[in-house]
């Protein structure tokens, strides 16, 4: 069976052939990321966003979350996450809605703030798992650098339990096509599940050679259950004039 550490290389190789290959432009994060940014796409616009996951534990995740924006009002940023995982060796699958919209956008020199709120859902059960509510602010440093900030408040239904969500990442396009995104994320409540709350970090590399495709590899943590090493890669695929 291939080692983990083996994995990251190959997969590093892989991506870094693909790029030999190809240029292009870059910019935004959420995706596989923990930390969201206060951005959302153009109105009538829609995109994509797939990952895998794998732990040295050997749980897994395989997730696809398309998302599109749309006019009610103001521009709301709709997306639906369905994801395919395995933990402790059990398989479940959850859907997780969630709408986001800009309440001040970002500009440099100052914080931008959105709004967004979801839940999860056990798609076997149909039993509501997770409900949260996030602000995610955004200060940009300049063209290429930005702060993000989040705060927020997590429901897990299953124990009745509420927590205080939070986050901060910093992104860094280094070049036309690259981009590094540092990140430490958590969760704060109830003593009895320091497991739980216990603050996790990840590190990521974006490369997306045009308007239209992104990929992205990360590696660290998860931000729940034991806290083993996680890689991901994922890739974007962008439909600007969805519905224009």
């Amino acid at each position: 069976m291939m080692s983990f550490a083996r994995a990251v290389v190959l997969i590093c190789l892989t991506l870094t052939c693909i790029a030999l290959l190809m240029s292009g432009e870059a910019w935004a994060a959420n995706g596989a990321y923990a930390v969201d940014a206060t951005d959302i796409s153009e109105l009538g616009s829609c995109k994509l966003e797939s990952w895998l996951s794998s732990a040295t534990n050997t749980d897994f995740s395989a997730v696809a979350n398309p998302s599109c924006v749309v006019g009610l009002g103001r521009p709301v940023e709709l997306t639906l996450q369905t994801n395919r995982a395995r933990s402790d060796g059990d398989w479940t699958t959850t859907l997780s809605p969630k709408a986001k919209t800009v309440l001040v956008p970002t500009a440099i020199g100052r914080f931008g703030l959105a709004v967004e709120a979801g839940g999860s859902i056990d798609a076997a059960s149909g039993v509501g798992t997770v409900a949260f509510v996030t602000l995610p602010a955004t200060y940009r440093l300049s063209e290429t650098m930005r702060v993000n900030i989040n705060s927020g408040w997590y429901w897990d239904r299953i124990i009745d339990q509420h927590y205080f969500s939070y986050g901060a990442g910093f992104d860094w396009k280094f070049t036309d096509t690259l981009q590094l995104t540092l990140e430490a994320f958590g969760l704060s409540g109830a003593p009895d599940t320091v497991g739980k709350v216990r603050p996790r970090a990840q590190a990521g590399v974006r490369w997306r050679p045009n308007e239209i495709l992104s990929l992205d590899l990360i590696v660290g943590h998860n931000i729940t259950g034991e806290n083993a090493r996680w890689i991901t890669l994922g890739t974007t695929f962008r439909f600007p004039d969805a519905f224009k």
